[in-house]
C-alpha cells in the first residue's frame, strides 16, 4: 500500500476510534454529502459558536443597524471573561470591525460577550436570538446558551449543522465572509495570529473557524474553493490540534477531487425550511432590540419563500400573523401596485449579498426573475473568475421592468473602468455574458 494512502487510512481509523469525533464534507455546489461520520450526533461547538455570533454581526451590518466603525463598549461582565481574550477594561470600547477581527483570529471571548450585549441587550437574550437564527437556517439540532462557546452542557450542535452554518456565511454574506481569511490582526501593539493553521498552507482554504474546550475536543470548520470545485468540511472532537488538522487535510485531499464542477450553489436558501416552518419557530421577544430581531427573521423568511402565487408575501404574512410575528414592510418596496412609482434601481430588501456598492465601476453578468438564481449565477461566476474577481464583491439589485421584478447579478468594488473591463473579458472567455458600467 502506498505510503500516502496508508497514512490517510491510519488517520481516518484513529478519528473513527475517538468517541468525541464527528465529521462531514459537503459539496458546496450541489449540497451532496461526500463524507459523514456521526455527523448528526450532538457535540459541543466550543468556539465554533463564534461563527453564529459573526453571522448575527454581519446581519446587523447588512441591515445597517450598526456600522464597521460603531463602538462596542465592554461591560464588567464582558471584561471578566476568561481567556482567550483581548483584555479590554470595563467601560472601554472597540469598533465592530475590531470585534470581527478579534473573533476570527484570536477567538476572543470578551469581545464575543461585548458583541452579544450590544446586539441583544444581554448575552442570554442574544443566545436565544442565535438559536432562533439557527432554526431559520435549518440547523435543527443546535442550541446556543452563550456567544463564545465556553463550556455549557446545554450548548450543543452537530457537524452537519456547523457545515450548514459555514455554507450560510459564504452564501449570505460574501461581502463580510472575507474576514475569515485574515491571517493576523494587530491590536494594542500586539499581533494576534489566526488559530486556523490551514490558512496559507492547504491550497484553496479560505476560512472558517477553530474551537476547543476539554469537553469538545479540537474542532475545525474549513471552507475550500479550488478552481471549479468547492466544499465545506467539519472535524469535531479531535484529540489534539495537530491530529485535527491532519484529519482535515486528509478529508480535503480525499473529497475535494470528488466534488462537482457544476451546480448552482445557494444551498441554504434551496434547502431551508418552508416559510410556514420558519414562521413556526418560537422567536425570542425580549430585549432592547426586538424590532431589528423580528425584522431580520421576517427578512430571512422572505428570502427563503418561493416567488410563486402559492407561497408569496401575502401567504407568508398570513402564516407569520397566525404566529403573532410582525412582518415589516420592506423599504423600498416594489409590488405590482407600486411598480410605476418605484425607482428602477431600488435595493432588493431581502438580498443577503452586499447592497451598498451603487457607486463606482461594476460589472453585470445577468438579470434574473428570481433572486436565488441571481445569487447562484454570481457564485458560478466567482468560481470561474479567479484573480480577476479577487477584490470584487457580489451583490444583487432589484428593479421593475414591464411589471415584472428582476434581479441584476453584479460585482462591484473595481478600481476603475480598466479593471472592470478586464474582469468582463475573463468571464466572457468562460462563457458568461458581461458588461461594465459606472452606475
Amino acid at each position: 500500500m502506498p505510503v500516502a494512502i496508508l497514512a490517510t487510512a491510519m488517520t481516518m481509523g484513529a478519528a473513527a476510534a475517538n468517541s468525541k469525533y464527528a465529521g462531514i464534507v459537503i459539496d458546496a455546489k450541489t449540497g451532496k454529502t461526500l463524507y459523514a461520520n456521526d455527523a448528526d450526533e450532538l457535540r459541543y461547538p466550543a468556539s465554533l459558536t463564534k461563527m453564529m455570533t459573526l453571522y448575527m454581526v454581519f446581519e446587523a451590518l447588512e441591515a445597517r443597524s450598526i456600522r464597521l466603525d460603531t463602538r462596542i463598549v465592554f461591560s464588567a461582565n464582558a471584561a471578566k471573561e476568561p481567556p482567550t481574550k483581548l483584555g479590554v477594561p470595563a467601560g472601554k470600547s472597540i469598533t465592530v470591525e475590531q470585534a470581527i477581527y478579534a473573533l476570527v483570529t484570536k477567538s476572543a471571548n470578551d469581545a464575543s460577550t461585548a458583541v452579544a450585549e450590544h446586539l441583544g441587550g444581554s448575552e442570554a437574550k442574544f443566545a436565544r436570538m442565535m438559536t432562533a437564527k439557527a432554526r431559520s437556517l435549518g440547523m435543527s439540532r443546535t442550541t446556543f446558551r452563550n456567544a463564545h462557546g465556553l463550556p455549557n452542557s446545554k450548548q450543543v450542535t452537530t457537524a452537519r449543522d456547523m457545515a450548514r452554518l459555514g455554507i450560510a456565511l459564504r452564501e449570505h454574506y460574501p461581502r463580510y465572509y472575507k474576514y475569515f481569511a485574515t491571517r493576523s490582526f494587530k491590536f494594542g501593539g500586539a499581533r494576534m495570529s489566526n488559530h486556523n493553521r490551514l490558512l496559507g498552507v492547504v491550497r484553496g482554504v479560505d476560512g472558517i473557524k477553530t474551537g476547543y474546550t476539554r469537553a469538545s475536543g479540537f474542532n475545525l470548520v474549513s471552507s475550500v474553493i479550488d478552481r471549479d470545485r468547492s466544499i465545506v468540511a467539519v472535524v469535531m472532537g479531535g484529540r489534539t490540534g495537530a491530529s485535527r488538522n491532519a484529519q482535515m487535510k486528509d478529508l480535503i485531499a480525499r473529497y475535494l477531487p470528488k466534488a462537482s464542477t457544476r451546480g448552482g450553489g445557494n444551498l441554504i436558501a434551496r434547502g431551508a425550511p418552508s416559510a410556514v416552518a420558519i414562521a413556526a419557530v418560537e422567536l425570542p421577544k425580549i430585549g432592547p432590540v426586538p424590532a431589528l430581531r423580528h425584522k431580520a427573521s421576517a427578512r430571512m423568511a422572505l428570502a427563503y419563500a418561493a416567488p410563486s402565487p402559492v407561497v408569496g408575501r401575502q401567504a407568508l404574512a398570513k402564516s407569520l400573523a397566525e404566529q403573532k410575528i410582525a412582518i415589516p414592510s420592506p423599504a423600498p418596496a416594489i409590488t405590482p401596485s407600486t411598480a410605476a412609482a418605484a425607482p428602477e434601481q431600488a435595493i432588493d430588501p431581502v438580498t443577503t449579498a452586499s447592497t451598498g456598492l451603487t457607486d463606482g465601476w461594476m460589472i453585470q453578468i445577468g438579470a434574473m426573475p428570481d433572486r436565488n438564481a441571481a445569487v447562484a449565477l454570481l457564485s458560478r461566476a466567482q468560481g470561474a473568475g479567479g484573480g480577476a474577481l479577487s477584490g470584487a464583491e457580489p451583490f444583487t439589485m432589484a428593479y421593475n421592468k414591464d411589471d415584472q421584478k428582476l434581479y441584476r447579478a453584479r460585482f462591484g468594488g473595481f478600481d476603475g473602468q480598466s479593471a472592470a473591463t478586464r474582469a468582463c473579458k475573463t468571464l466572457e472567455k468562460k462563457g458568461f455574458a458581461c458588461w461594465a458600467t459606472a452606475n
